[in-house]
């Protein structure tokens, strides 16, 4: 199932199909490539983080100030096993792994254990 999210007057959505990222301005009616490669890792999870938007991958984690257009890497390491999933926490980010789970108070940039 891909993941969708909102983003102003635009849904964008995880395509894995091509690992794709794309967007809509009708509600999901029709769909364009925003990002298509796979320098980044096959997306994972995708989300709206303040100004950017955060991408989970098979490589870490990724950023955008572009709604997609470009990313960026902010953190990867093979320590933490399998990316699964990432949550906005409030104060913090957290992301989910086949190790447990992670917090970062800078926006992805490190990331500790929550015991």
């Amino acid at each position: 199932m891909p993941k969708l999210i909102s983003c102003g007057k635009e849904l964008i959505r995880i395509n894995p199909a091509g690992n794709k990222i794309e967007y809509s301005v009708t509600a999901g009616r029709s769909w364009s490539t925003r990002y298509v490669g796979s320098s980044c890792g096959t997306f994972i999870d995708l989300l709206e983080y303040g100004r950017e938007l955060i991408a989970l991958t098979s490589k870490g984690v990724y950023y955008s100030v572009t709604q997609g257009r470009s990313w960026s890497s902010r953190y990867i390491s093979s320590s933490f096993g399998e990316f699964q999933s990432l949550a906005d926490g409030g104060r913090e980010l957290l992301m989910q792994t086949s190790k447990g789970l992670y917090y970062s108070v800078t926006a992805g940039r490190s990331w500790s254990r929550r015991n």
